[in-house]
């Protein structure tokens, strides 16, 4: 059952964009409830931009209905640009400014009065770690810093939404998990964050998650629903000679992706039916022995089903 309009951040009913052509997002249905973080997962071109663009108010839908905060959209997206906040996967803030004037030159960009910007910035200044780096010109910070800095600056208007579009392509994986601490730290004051990223251990971390594909919505659900929707699907298949078993295992009837992970073959089927024997008879016809054991679902497991199995069950019909 769908959640109330209350207790949704977003609401989607058919979004769909169209670009001469070409259909860059296709009647697309989406929930995002309240002080959740919702990710959106997807390969380049998948869409995700330009769907977090048309709930923005930044690009009309060709087709379609939109509400964010109780407000239609994109009629009412200047009443809607004071209560969200934005940041996309490159630095966007001055370089040649120092990480105080950024902020200061953000606060004053959102209408903040003097007195509550000091105020404002003074926690942000203690909470993003930058004590000691209030005058160090932006341009001088490392990746990882710029990140937060830009973060900070999203959210200097104390946002009721915030989009982040790719946000930690750029960084290392400490400040990555840095950032992400900060962002559960958000939902956990009550932000809605809808994340894109192309990151699966990020993906596990979010509440909600929306995989899209060539623009389709493909799988919408818990990360836990979704892999839970592949049981019996996923095997590993322990082989003396991986590679060669790989190929044997690749053109196989029924078989989405074999991946190899270290020594190990990982195996993902569109369905699970006499999978073990089908697979055993193809590695004795190519002269390989192995051992095969069922495996549990994962999130990449999750992404290549709904990417390259569409004709199969999909795991948003299982998970939603």
């Amino acid at each position: 059952m769908e959640a109330g309009a209350e207790t949704l951040a977003i609401r989607a009913r058919g979004l769909t964009r169209q670009f001469g052509a070409l259909v860059a997002v296709d009647h697309v249905d989406l929930s995002v409830p309240r002080a959740t973080v919702y990710g959106f997962l997807g390969p380049n071109g998948s869409g995700k931009s330009t769907t977090i663009r048309m709930l923005c108010g930044l690009l009309t839908p060709s087709a379609g209905e939109i509400e964010v905060l109780g407000l239609r959209i994109p009629e009412q997206a200047e009443a809607l640009r004071r209560r969200i906040g934005y940041m996309t996967q490159r630095f966007s803030l001055f370089e040649d400014l120092t990480v105080r004037e950024n902020l200061e030159f953000l606060a004053a960009v959102q209408d903040i009065p003097r007195a509550r910007a000091a105020q404002r910035i003074d926690a942000l200044v203690e909470q993003y770690h930058f004590q000691d780096r209030q005058k160090q010109l932006a341009g001088t910070l490392s990746g990882g810093q710029k990140q937060r800095l830009a973060l900070a600056g999203a959210v200097i208007h104390e946002p009721e939404l915030l989009f982040l579009d790719e946000p930690t392509s750029a960084v290392d994986p400490e400040s990555r998990r840095d950032f992400w601490e900060k962002l559960f730290d958000l939902a956990d004051a009550g932000t809605t964050l809808l994340v894109s990223t192309h990151y699966m251990d990020e993906a596990e971390r979010c509440h909600r998650l929306a995989i899209l594909d060539q623009g389709v919505l493909v799988a919408d659900g818990s990360p836990a629903e979704l892999t839970a929707a592949l049981e019996g699907r996923t095997l590993a298949v322990l082989a003396a000679q991986p590679r060669q078993a790989q190929r044997a295992l690749a053109s196989v009837p029924g078989v989405l992706s074999v991946a190899q992970i270290g020594n190990t073959l990982r195996v993902l089927l569109d369905r699970d039916e006499d999978a073990e024997a089908r697979l055993q008879d193809a590695l004795r016809a190519a002269g390989q022995g192995a051992d095969i054991v069922r495996s549990t679902a994962n999130l990449e497991d999750v992404f290549v089903s709904a990417t390259r199995g569409r004709d199969a069950p999909a795991p948003a019909e299982a998970a939603r």
